[in-house]
């Protein structure tokens, strides 16, 4: 639990877990969690509502999801996220070479099922897709950026930043100048830890009641710190310092620091 209160819940969702109950996930989503904990208070608000989840996270993805509490908490965020005010900032690696340190990718992706998967491709009549990111650390081969997401389409970050020519690390799905792979994985690999190196790192949004500015960040997971440090030059097997890491996120702090042309 990152933050609680009597409107709103913000969760911490582990990387490798579903956000809600779905085929082959009944009983092991982070609602599931959430209902046990909550009881009748979630359930009242409803399938309409989808008993307070204001967006998801894709399974192999950790960080922040935002659960409302109350049917006007819900309605007051998700008007916010349909207004694209909701700010959200992910922390990603990614293998590859990017056009520039920082940009804005505004390729329109639509929603296509190949076989039992659905994945986002370009799509010259696609919906609306925009995805800023900035280059925070890089070495040959490895470049820690942050994103920051106005809309919220399918795996948008993962088909965009494969798009620029530098896929998430770990991404068996999205490759550069390659449709996605859609194939199932080796049994080696469907039990083994996730692999991607995404992170939701933080949310923030205006209270529902209160009005303030709330600013959630969700803490950087062991697996995700460990693949940041061959960003900044360390050995594979490192783990970049608490200063270290907390030097890199000031670099995109503060309300919408991917508009700023100076960051502070």
């Amino acid at each position: 639990m990152l933050f609680q209160d009597d409107d709103v819940i913000c969760l911490d969702k582990p990387a490798g877990t579903v956000t809600q109950p779905g085929a082959g996930h009944q009983d092991d989503s982070l609602m599931n969690g959430l209902f046990a904990r909550e009881g009748v208070q979630q359930t009242r608000l409803g399938s309409d509502r989808d008993f307070g989840l204001l967006h998801r996270l894709d399974r192999e993805t950790s960080g922040v999801v935002i659960v409302a509490r109350t049917e006007r908490a819900y309605d007051a965020i998700r008007q916010q996220f349909e207004g694209r005010t909701i700010e959200k900032t992910y922390l990603a690696v990614l293998r590859g070479r990017l056009p520039r340190v920082d940009g804005v990718c505004a390729q329109p992706l639509s929603e296509v099922r190949r076989g039992d998967m659905k994945v986002s491709v370009a799509a010259q009549r696609g919906e609306a897709a925009i995805t800023h990111w900035k280059t925070i650390a890089s070495s040959a081969d490895n470049i820690l950026v942050a994103c920051a997401i106005e809309t919220g389409k399918l795996h948008q970050i993962r088909a965009h930043m494969a798009l620029l020519g530098a896929p998430v690390v770990g991404d068996r799905v999205y490759r550069s100048l390659l449709p996605p792979n859609t194939s199932a994985p080796p049994d080696r690999e469907r039990s083994a830890p996730p692999a991607l190196r995404l992170h939701a790192w933080r949310i923030a949004f205006v209270h529902p009641v209160t009005r303030a500015r709330i600013e959630i960040d969700a803490p950087i997971p062991l697996a995700m710190a460990q693949a940041i440090a061959p960003a900044l030059g360390l050995p594979a097997t490192a783990l970049p310092s608490a200063i270290a890491l907390a030097r890199l996120t000031g670099m995109i702090q503060g309300t919408r620091w991917w508009m700023k042309k100076k960051l502070s």
